[in-house]
């Protein structure tokens, strides 16, 4: 009886605004929404209503046929709405960090798809999910453009209970949790990026900004803090794309404190780090993690600068290389490179252990930065005073740029 209802009424108006208590009850469990505003919309070549459901600004696509289930699969760039453009529109100091960071990387998310889209010519697809455990994210994925071998733009926002290795980790952070005392809620949101182009003579980039609480069991924050960073990975070096990638980085870092991009660009270069190699994986960026030592909204400030300097730092470089003639040569080198982007993700990344070691976690969303070609070889070096030497040099010690 209420669905044809509500059908019905959603036919004679454009938007209505529903309250927090149908939210819940109707849209989502998740506890970190705030309020929904749906629209009548129409599937392309269906008749059939649906209800697009704005959560901050990312959009939950429903059929109006009572299981409110995901009805169908679309581009992302098809869902931008018009704050897309502005990826800084939430200002309320009074809104709780955990729904204001869950907004803006919805819209950073968004905003990325749309340039990026522009530029390969392909649409990404769009795998919206839920957590059995708690929580939601999309993931956006280009495979095989006209640019990209692989690309990905993926969102979480995540709560439930903190495995056990997971607070082990922690704890070996020096944060203060006692995993007797477990298990203890959390909540994580985050937005996670990484391109492969195809073009060998064109870097990969990866980014990744990120928002953690442990929680009281009333649900207010009882650590908190914040992460990310953004790093360029080339299988051959162009010392004014460097330079580029890390003024860009330097001018964002240095609005907020001027002591945060050496700081951060040494502990990218720290992290990112093939031990069991010798050699960096890339030519670095910025890195940080378990920032809390500023107010949550100085931080926040700042991560929302990282974020909107994204497109700036890496498009015109592409814009530059992704048209450049290469041979086969060239990109068998690229493949071995892509080799190594395999082997820090598995054996080193920190981020990779936390998603594998999460109940629930999304193995598709996690491998989602690994290229979709890679090589390795037997007691392969690079030929010498070779280009692919140039790199290697560097890779093995690493400059300062800016």
């Amino acid at each position: 009886m209420f669905l044809p209802l509500l059908t019905r009424f959603v036919s004679r108006l454009p938007s209505i605004k529903i309250n927090n208590a149908i939210n819940a009850a109707y849209a989502t469990k998740s506890p970190f929404i705030n309020n929904i505003t749906f629209s009548k919309k129409f599937l392309v070549n269906s008749r059939i209503p649906v209800a697009i459901f704005f959560i901050s600004s990312g959009l939950s696509f429903y059929c109006l046929n009572g299981n409110f289930q995901l009805t169908s699969q679309v581009d992302c760039a098809a869902s931008v709405n018009d704050k897309s453009k502005n990826v800084n529109f939430n200002n309320d100091k009074k809104t709780p960090m955990r729904h204001r960071m869950g907004e803006y990387i919805k819209s950073l998310q968004q905003h990325i798809i749309k340039e990026i889209e522009s530029l390969d010519g392909k649409k990404f697809e769009i795998d919206q999910w839920k957590r059995e455990q708690g929580g939601e994210g999309i993931s956006c994925i280009l495979q095989d453009g006209n640019v990209f071998e692989k690309a990905g733009v993926n969102i979480s926002i995540v709560y439930g209970k903190l495995p056990e290795a997971a607070v082990q980790q922690m704890k070996s952070r020096n944060k203060e949790i006692d995993p007797s005392k477990g298990p203890h809620p959390f909540f994580a949101a985050g937005i996670s990026i990484v391109m492969h182009p195809h073009n060998p003579y064109a870097p990969t980039i990866h980014l990744n900004y990120r928002y953690f609480e442990i929680n009281n069991e009333d649900g207010t924050p009882k650590l908190w803090w914040f992460g990310g960073g953004s790093d360029l990975t080339p299988s051959y070096l162009f010392e004014e794309d460097a330079i580029h990638f890390h003024k860009t980085l330097k001018d964002a870092c240095d609005k907020h404190d001027v002591t945060f991009y050496p700081e951060f660009k040494k502990w990218c270069d720290k992290y990112f780090y093939l031990q069991h190699r010798g050699e960096a994986r890339g030519v670095g960026g910025i890195f940080f993690d378990d920032m809390d030592r500023k107010p949550a909204e100085e931080i926040f400030a700042f991560i929302k600068q990282c974020g909107n300097a994204f497109l700036p730092s890496y498009v015109p470089i592409i814009k530059k290389r992704m048209n450049m003639k290469f041979d086969e040569k060239e990109k068998h080198w690229q493949q071995l490179r892509r080799g190594r982007y395999v082997e820090f993700n598995l054996i080193w990344d920190r981020g990779t252990k936390f998603g594998l070691q999460t109940p629930g976690a999304r193995i598709e969303s996690i491998f989602m930065s690994l290229p979709l070609t890679a090589r390795w070889e037997y007691m392969h070096f690079p030929e010498k005073n070779s280009r692919e030497e140039k790199l290697m040099d560097v890779l093995k010690n690493p400059r300062d740029w800016v």
